[in-house]
């Protein structure tokens, strides 16, 4: 189980948590996954959520896309956890960088994968850095896009069933420009 480096009150009661640790290993309702439209597993977050969570995962990804289309950053996918600890994973697309609007898109990935754990009925969610890895989103700017994506979607009604969103981070370059960004936002007393 990872560590909580910071917690912050948000709308709504809700709790957005700064987490270290292995994200497969988050015993939560939901995890997101830093997905392809595609939804193949193959490296970064999703290549660790296969191989810990069973080919099932990737077999459910398919079914999704061959039902759905394509994942994008507004239409993200739900499968099954396989063998993680938590109930679902939600797929998000964000934006690899320099395709073009990578804010937006990135905003519209955390989004759209927070309403569908709302209308899931989750309470709780944990999610990466979503792009920032092998997308190659600056790692400060999507810090800054993430969190802001996460407090603007609890300050909207759709946030009903949320109580915990976890954002779970296992390397310590990137958990770093997180915790800038929290102290930012939320400077330490």
């Amino acid at each position: 189980m990872s560590s909580v480096i910071r917690s912050e009150a948000l709308a709504g009661g809700c709790r957005l948590l700064l987490a270290h640790g292995d994200l497969t290993e988050e015993p939560v309702d939901a995890i997101v996954n830093a997905a392809n439209g595609e939804l193949q597993h193959g490296g970064g977050v999703a290549g660790a959520i296969v191989r810990r969570g069973g080919r099932s995962i990737q077999e459910e990804s398919d079914g999704w896309v061959r039902a759905h289309g394509p994942a994008s950053p507004t239409h993200p996918a739900l499968t099954g956890a396989g063998k993680l600890p938590c109930r679902a994973v939600i797929h998000a697309v964000g934006p690899v960088w320099g395709e073009g609007d990578e804010d937006r898109k990135l905003a519209a990935a955390v989004a759209s994968s927070l309403a569908l754990a709302a209308a899931e009925g989750f309470h709780t969610l944990a999610m990466p850095a979503i792009s920032t890895g092998i997308f190659g989103f600056p790692k400060a700017r999507g810090a800054r896009v993430i969190v802001q994506a996460v407090l603007d979607f609890m300050g909207s009604a759709l946030a009903l069933s949320l109580a915990e969103i976890r954002i779970t981070i296992i390397d310590g370059p990137t958990l770093e420009v997180f915790r800038n960004e929290f102290d930012r936002r939320w400077p330490p007393a």
